[in-house]
């Protein structure tokens, strides 16, 4: 049969017999079979359309032509390996350092944001000498077993902690120890990481690196107080490690005010190795490492080749060329500052209306809508937040759910995403909200009657 004219009962029963559970998918009591999509719309076999507010990985829009035109193209010419001169690779990674601080220069292309993560790792050891990684709670860096040994949103349900990782406090000042009320979280959450790094050298052990997502993501949409990193890496160079920024899910112009999210710490700051991934191409498999001449040259005294077969290949770099000419050409960076802030508006007004709503936050097209249970305890309202994204599906709106409590609504929709979208997915949010409401209301009245 063919797939196109396989029904969706047909498709799910076929991946629930050969895809492991594992695998899982998104709504699964009812999942949606998505057949074609295009800018910020997804289609399924009906040819219903949904607006995406998830999809970061199609970051300049789904199929955007200027993407596929590009790879189309390459293909059918060349597409090899990078140990062949090619300009392709070069012309990639020069414009890629056009947008970074000078110090990152050297770079390294790979297939996907765990490879970029699993190389920072190994860049940190070889040029520190060291072994142990600081990381933060509830964070998540990629799907290698390097990588889940540095993920506490995965270890914990694993393995557990090794003894060479090292968790400090997610730095969130609506749920944190250190609030919105704090006179100075950004030092406050730095010195705990000093702490953690001090306990560890007490137990005699030698940090290579802190790893953290610019703005992280999984943990919950967080926005870390100007001037963290800069005192954290401080602390970390002191104890001879490196600063490791993971902007696999925030980078190329997501986060409006400037193209990584990790300059939002500042201009002064500058992270040692920056990794890249997801929007990098678009749907396409690409990523890449960025380090500094120094960080690069201690892993290659090793005299250790590192090659990879398909990350920097002609295809791939006329991808990402192209994803930087359509940020560019189509101004998405800023678009993403006045969308961003359009919608953070809508959003802070469903704020005052339903208490449920118990704090939004976020910077460009990155936004978190923070659902609680109760505003003194600021109980995660997990069910609800589930209960949500599932009426949203039904009213066709692609959101879902992040953070430790899974109850915060996460906005990370391709870049093309426009006002009238944002008007039209909060109109839909409030009108759910607000018989939400009335359902509750209704049940307590009843429990009164009885």
């Amino acid at each position: 049969m063919a797939a196109d004219r396989r029904s969706k009962a047909d498709t799910l029963a076929l991946r629930q017999r050969l895809i492991s559970s594992s695998c899982r998918l998104f709504f699964p009591e009812d999942p949606v079979k998505i057949v074609r999509a295009q800018g910020q719309y997804m289609y399924d076999e009906q040819g219903a359309e949904y607006i995406d507010c998830i999809n970061n990985v199609a970051h300049v829009g789904h199929c955007h032509p200027v993407v596929v035109r590009a790879a189309h193209e390459q293909n059918q010419v060349l597409n090899t390996n990078s140990r062949y001169l090619h300009d392709n690779i070069v012309d990639y990674a020069q414009r890629l350092s056009e947008t970074l601080p000078e110090p990152l220069c050297v770079f390294y292309f790979l297939n996907s944001g765990s490879e970029a993560n699993d190389l920072a790792l190994r860049l940190a050891r070889h040029y520190t000498g060291h072994q142990d990684v600081v990381v933060l709670d509830h964070a998540y860096h990629g799907h290698l077993s390097s990588l889940i040994d540095i993920s506490p949103y995965k270890f914990r349900n694993l393995d557990g902690q090794k003894e060479w990782v090292h968790v400090a406090p997610l730095p969130d000042t609506y749920r944190g120890p250190y609030r919105e009320d704090h006179p100075n979280p950004a030092v406050a959450y730095a010195n705990e990481v000093k702490r953690v790094v001090s306990s560890a050298q007490e137990k005699g052990r030698k940090i290579a690196a802190f790893f953290a997502e610019s703005l992280p993501s999984v943990g919950g949409q967080i926005i870390p107080p100007a001037g963290y990193f800069s005192q954290v890496a401080e602390h970390i160079h002191k104890a001879g490690g490196v600063f490791v920024a993971d902007e696999i899910q925030v980078g190329f112009g997501r986060v409006g005010k400037h193209f990584w999210a990790f300059q939002l710490q500042g201009k002064d700051f500058v992270p040692d190795i920056v990794t890249m991934g997801k929007s990098i191409g678009n749907g396409h498999p690409v990523a890449c490492v960025a380090t500094t001449q120094p960080v690069a040259r201690a892993f290659e005294a090793t005299g250790v080749e590192y090659f990879n077969t398909f990350g920097g290949s002609p295809v791939s770099c006329a991808v990402g060329l192209a994803v930087l000419n359509v940020l560019e050409k189509e101004q998405l960076q800023a678009h993403a500052t006045s969308v961003g802030s359009f919608l953070m508006e809508l959003l802070r007004q469903q704020k005052i209306k339903h208490p449920i709503v118990g704090d939004v936050r976020g910077v460009g097209l990155f936004i978190g809508v923070d659902l609680i249970k109760d505003e003194a305890t600021r109980t995660p309202a997990t069910e609800e937040a589930a209960y949500l994204v599932s009426r949203l599906k039904e009213n066709y709106v692609l959101l879902s759910t992040d953070g430790p409590g899974r109850n915060i609504l996460k906005f990370k929709p391709p870049m093309c995403f426009s006002l009238d979208n944002a008007r039209q997915v909060v109109a839909k949010l409030d009108a759910i909200l607000t018989d939400m409401e009335e359902k509750v209301r209704s049940c307590q009245t009843l429990r009164l009657q009885l």
